[in-house]
């Protein structure tokens, strides 16, 4: 960790509402947002483009050699370029969500994404979000936050979104994709979904994005006075 700048970590479930914190808290204090998500889904998006199996170890190897993923501040919103194709929206489609579980789960996937995520936050202070920040990614971050949520609130939360994106999807579908997501996360080989040790607990079910949102920049200034 550098003298001056500021990681916070945080780690939770699909839908507990860490990247609207992170996206939100970091855009209030001027920090970088590095959603690693974005990133699996990012590759995710490109290996159904593509037509590739992603279980043949060989053609993932040739994919991930040539990965280049960027993140572009434009009009105040942070956008994620592939191959310095905007792929933003595209990343969110349905079958981006189902695939990308499996396709996180792998080690040479997570492997490269931890070297992109480190080299991306070279010399910044950012908050970045995902499922291995805490435990793999950051782990002597200044501030660790585990989001947690209750699975209906979660498949709530999902279900909107994804209405309100024009995508054609049942509750139940939502539901169950979330529960699988779970599973594979919390029980991969690889860098699995866990709180750590040093990790806040906050747990979303019942708090507004904004009580969220205060809360994380309440705890990040305090901590950012006391470093000084």
């Amino acid at each position: 960790m550098g003298k001056n700048n500021f990681i916070v970590a945080i780690d939770g479930y699909a839908g507990s509402g860490k990247s609207t914190i992170a996206k939100e808290v970091a855009k209030r204090l001027n920090f970088f947002y590095l959603d690693t998500g974005a990133m699996y889904r990012a590759l995710t998006y490109k290996i159904i483009k593509e037509k590739i199996d992603y279980q043949k170890e060989q053609e993932l190897k040739k994919i991930l050699k040539n990965l280049k993923i960027d993140f572009k501040k434009e009009n105040k919103e942070t956008k994620i370029y592939l191959n310095n194709e905007d792929v933003t929206d595209k990343i969110r489609a349905p079958k981006v969500e189902k695939l990308v579980s499996p396709i996180s789960a792998i080690k040479i996937v997570r492997e490269k994404m931890v070297k992109l995520q480190r080299k991306i936050a070279h010399q910044k202070s950012l908050i970045a979000e995902g499922r291995d920040i805490t435990s793999i990614v950051f782990p002597k971050a200044n501030l660790k936050i585990f989001v947690d949520c209750e699975l209906k609130e979660r498949a709530k939360r999902r279900f909107k979104e994804a209405k309100e994106k024009g995508y054609k999807v049942s509750f139940l579908k939502v539901l169950e994709n979330l529960i699988l997501r779970d599973k594979i996360d919390q029980e991969r080989e690889h860098s699995p979904l866990r709180k750590t040790p040093d990790s806040i607990y906050l747990n979303t079910t019942n708090l507004t994005i904004e009580e969220e949102i205060d809360l994380v920049k309440s705890l990040i200034e305090y901590l950012l006075k006391k470093k000084k």
